[in-house]
C-alpha cells in the first residue's frame, strides 16, 4: 500500500505529533479555556467531539453544530489547528465548511464497513488529513481496510490512532491495548503513521504517562490525550480526562528515541513481559471471579469451603505441569498456595454476608 508520510495542511510534523483537548467540546468557555492551556506549551493541535456517540440514549451526545463556532474561535486566538470526530457524511459537510483541518473515525465507526464507505465517498476530492481509530474488536483486517476504501476515493493523508480494544470484563484497562495488533500493521505498512490514544487505553489519569511512554518506546509517532480545563465537571469521560499542567509535565517526562541502540532488543521483551503481566493480573481477577461463584453455590448447597481432596489434586496436576514447562515446582507450590488463599478468602466473605444477612 503506497501511503506516504502525514502531512497536516502540507507540512510535516515534529515527532512527537500532540493532539490534546476535551473529550467533548461543552461550551465555548470551557473550549477557550482548555486551548488556551494548551497552546501555551505548543500543543499545535486541539481536538475536541462535536458528536458524541453514545452506548445508550439521554447521555450527552454533544453540542452539535455550534460547537463548530468555538474551533473557529480557537483557530483565530490560538493559531491552533482543530480536529473532531465525524460518523457520516453530514458530519463531515458541516465540519469542513467550519475549517476544521483533521478529521477522525472513531473506533464504532471504524468497526462498520458501510460507514468507512459513506465517509470516504464524501471526501473525494478533498485534502484533509483523516485518522482512524482501530475498530472496537481486534481486527487487524478490518482496521486495514478502513485505510484501505479512504485510499480507493483519493484519501492519502491518513495516520491511525490505536485505542486499544473494547472489554466487558474489568481490568488494569479501559480498553485491552493488545500492542501485537499495531505492530503488525505497522508491519504491513511501514510508512503508516501511528498515533496513539492513552486515556482510552488507560481509562485513568495515572495510566497515561506509562502508557505513552511505551508507546514512544515501540515507535509510534504521536499522541492524543483528553484534556480538559477542569476534569471532574467533565460531561463526558471525565475519569480519564488530565489537566492542561499534568499533560504538559507528562510531555516534558517522555523520552524520545530517535535512532535505534543496544537497548532496542531489551525495550522489546520488557514491552512483551509486560503484556504478559497484564494477562495474568486479567485471568487471577478471572479466577477470583469463578471463586466468588463457587462460594455462592456452596451456600447455597450447604457445603464447606474447605475442599481438600480437590486441593490436592490441583495442586498436584498443576505441579506435574510446571516441570514439562520449565517452570520450578517449588516456585508454582508458592504460587498455587497464594491464589488458593485468596479464593477461600473470597470465598469466606460470601459466607459471611450470608451468615449477615
Amino acid at each position: 500500500m503506497d501511503i506516504k508520510n502525514l502531512t497536516i495542511k502540507g507540512e510535516s510534523f515534529k515527532k512527537p505529533l500532540i493532539l490534546a483537548g476535551p473529550c467533548s467540546a461543552e461550551s465555548r468557555e470551557q473550549t477557550m479555556s482548555t486551548a488556551l492551556e494548551l497552546a501555551s506549551f505548543g500543543v499545535k493541535i486541539f481536538r475536541a467531539g462535536i458528536w458524541k456517540p453514545r452506548t445508550k440514549p439521554g447521555g450527552f451526545e454533544g453540542v452539535g453544530e455550534r460547537g463548530l463556532d468555538w474551533f473557529k474561535e480557537v483557530k483565530e486566538v490560538t493559531g491552533m489547528l482543530t480536529a473532531t470526530e465525524v460518523a457520516n457524511s453530514k458530519h463531515i459537510e458541516m465540519a469542513l465548511r467550519a475549517g476544521v483541518d483533521i478529521l477522525w473515525l472513531g473506533a464504532r465507526t471504524t468497526a462498520n464497513p458501510f460507514a468507512v464507505q459513506e465517509i470516504s465517498d464524501a471526501l473525494a476530492g478533498t485534502d484533509v488529513t483523516v485518522l482512524i481509530k482501530n475498530p472496537v474488536n481486534p481486527d487487524p483486517e478490518l482496521w486495514l481496510g478502513a485505510v484501505e476504501r479512504l485510499m480507493n476515493s483519493g484519501i492519502t493523508n491518513v495516520a491511525v490512532v490505536h485505542r486499544g480494544f473494547s472489554t466487558y470484563e474489568k481490568g488494569l484497562f479501559r480498553n485491552l491495548p493488545h500492542w501485537h495488533i499495531p505492530i503488525e500493521l505497522k508491519r504491513r505498512v511501514p510508512s503508516l503513521t501511528m498515533l496513539c490514544d492513552p486515556s482510552h487505553i488507560g481509562g485513568r489519569p495515572e495510566l497515561i504517562y506509562p502508557i505513552s511512554q511505551q508507546a514512544m518506546d515501540m515507535g509510534f509517532d504521536g499522541l492524543m490525550v483528553e484534556t480538559h480545563i477542569n476534569p471532574p465537571t467533565a460531561l463526558s469521560d471525565k475519569e480519564q480526562q488530565i489537566t492542561p499542567f499534568a499533560l504538559n509535565t507528562i510531555i516534558k517526562a517522555l523520552v524520545i528515541r530517535e535512532t535505534v541502540d543496544s537497548t532496542e532488543r531489551l525495550s522489546e521483551l520488557r514491552r512483551e513481559m509486560d503484556e504478559v503481566d497484564e494477562r495474568l493480573l486479567d485471568l487471577i481477577s478471572k479466577r477470583m471471579a469463578i471463586s466468588r461463584e463457587i462460594g455462592r453455590y456452596k451456600v447455597e448447597h450447604n457445603m464447606p469451603v474447605l475442599q481438600p481432596v480437590r486441593y490436592d489434586y490441583t495442586v498436584n496436576r498443576r505441579i506435574a505441569q510446571a516441570s514439562e514447562l520449565l517452570v520450578d515446582e517449588d516456585f508454582i507450590r508458592t504460587v498455587l498456595e497464594a491464589i488458593h488463599e485468596e479464593s477461600v478468602r473470597q470465598q469466606l466473605d460470601i459466607f459471611g454476608k450470608e451468615e449477615k444477612e
